[in-house]
């Protein structure tokens, strides 16, 4: 006979929680910290040449100096700006697409093999299309970020319909429900989770595809501030803007994360959260 005595997480689920919690968050923290401390060293001990790769404390003081005198949130309002409007334009269009042709086949018939040709471009490719249509200014930006989010909200929302299990829609069909009603409780729980998921991934996607745009055809933002600052020399300022758009991206996708949770309570939490 086997017997297994309860251990602490079940004795005591509430301490066990908060020490997991506090020692993820520690390893969050250290990783990176490490790294930093690495790199600054190498630069101190000139193991690494500084004009190239300047010391994380330039790179900070220089950062904070150019917030400091208002050059830096100019370009990085650009850039949230435009992600923004296009994260929304590619969002709504590629969930009402997906959510189409996951729940009408011959819509699905007429319209996957062309998406799916269009979704194998690289969109960057598609920028001198859109300066073509849109001119230079922020239509472009906007239209390759929004066509960039479009694909991988819509393949995910459109695999999340047809992966609803058919017990459930013969369960909503036995109820009476409607078109509406099988959307509503139905299809729109089922799915939503792992449509928030791609939306997640799309919001990072979106803040590389910006960046990228910006150092080709647009004169601020902060795509524009750090190759126009490399093309100068100026290494440390290219670093501010690599900071910027690594914290930019960082709480952006945690931001659709948190709204995630809030809009589907019912899906199981992300592991290494601090599952329980």
């Amino acid at each position: 006979m086997l017997l297994r005595r309860p251990g602490p997480q079940e004795t005591r689920p509430a301490r066990t929680h908060r020490r997991r919690r506090a020692l993820e968050l520690a390893l969050a923290l250290a990783v990176p910290l490490v790294l930093v401390l690495l790199w600054q060293t190498a630069a101190a001990q000139q193991w690494i040449d500084a004009r190239i790769y300047p010391a994380p404390s330039t790179i900070l003081a220089d950062g904070w100096e150019r917030a400091a005198a208002g050059e830096l949130w100019p370009d990085t309002w650009a850039t949230l700006r435009r992600v923004l409007a296009g994260y929304a334009i590619g969002t709504a269009s590629g969930y009402l697409l997906g959510l189409l042709m996951g729940s009408l086949p011959l819509v699905r018939a007429a319209l996957e093999p062309m998406l799916d040709a269009l979704y194998v471009v690289p969109k960057l490719a598609l920028l001198p299309v859109f300066l073509n249509m849109f001119g230079l200014g922020e239509g472009p930006q906007v239209a390759l970020v929004a066509a960039t989010v479009f694909f991988f909200v819509w393949i995910s929302t459109m695999a999340a319909v047809l992966a609803v299990p058919e017990g459930h829609r013969d369960a909503g069909r036995v109820f009476g429900a409607g078109h509406w009603q099988m959307f509503r409780h139905v299809l729109l729980p089922a799915s939503l989770p792992a449509v928030l998921v791609g939306a997640r991934i799309a919001a990072g996607v979106a803040v590389l595809v910006i960046v990228a745009s910006e150092s080709i055809a647009a004169t601020d933002g902060l795509g524009h501030l750090i190759f126009d600052s490399r093309a100068l020399f100026q290494n440390d300022v290219m670093f501010v803007g690599i900071v910027c758009v690594a914290v930019l991206g960082v709480v952006f996708s945690e931001l659709v994360r948190l709204a995630g949770r809030f809009l589907t309570p019912w899906a199981p939490r992300d592991r290494g959260r601090g599952q329980s």
